[in-house]
């Protein structure tokens, strides 16, 4: 249970279930509830689709090209701490650009986008395939459930609750991000000290 609750914590921050729900509402204002659950359902399985495939296949793609999980590990940290501080500093989130519904964007990137498919990489390794694997579709399913109730959410918090909660949510992702950085520079130099 312990190992399942570290993979899940990560991926449950980097999905940012209720930091999406503002941006669900903007994207979805004008549709009625059954649209809405259509939408959420389509979502639900591009989004996880996305992840399992990306945990099965990322490393062997990666093994094609010669890059190594530390690498991935860097540039992802990278990526998530930029990703994180743009949205900390300006307020912008990157899949608000886009104008279609249903698998995109909701299900990618908002649902899970570079930051769960990072963090799911980096904790196969870390935790294991299985906890990783179910860690991502209890996440996803989370998701889903908050956007089921994304009406009854932004009321109990305001949008001004919904914004404070997606800030805190950025921030631990950028925790997370170096922490990522960290731990791909650490495994990076002890390769080359004992090679």
């Amino acid at each position: 249970m312990k190992t399942f609750m570290m993979a899940f914590v990560p991926i449950f921050v980097a999905v940012d279930a209720i930091g999406i729900v503002p941006i669900f509402l903007n994207l979805t204002e004008g549709l009625d509830r059954l649209q809405r659950r259509r939408i959420v359902l389509q979502s639900f399985v591009t989004a996880l689709g996305v992840a399992v495939g990306f945990v099965f296949l990322g490393k062997a793609v990666f093994g094609l090209m010669g890059v190594t999980v530390y690498d991935f590990m860097v540039a992802g940290g990278v990526l998530l701490f930029a990703i994180s501080t743009v949205d900390l500093i300006i307020g912008m989130k990157f899949a608000r650009q886009v104008a279609s519904l249903g698998a995109v964007p909701i299900g990618t990137p908002l649902i899970v986008g570079p930051a769960v498919l990072t963090t799911s990489l980096m904790l196969v390794d870390v935790y294991g395939l299985w906890e990783t694997l179910v860690s991502v579709l209890v996440n996803v399913a989370l998701a889903c459930v908050v956007l089921m109730g994304a009406d009854w959410i932004e009321k109990a918090l305001g949008r001004s609750g919904s914004r404070a909660l997606s800030k805190v949510a950025g921030l631990i992702l950028a925790a997370i991000a170096i922490m990522m950085i960290r731990r791909g520079l650490t495994g990076m130099l002890a390769g080359q000290a004992a090679s």
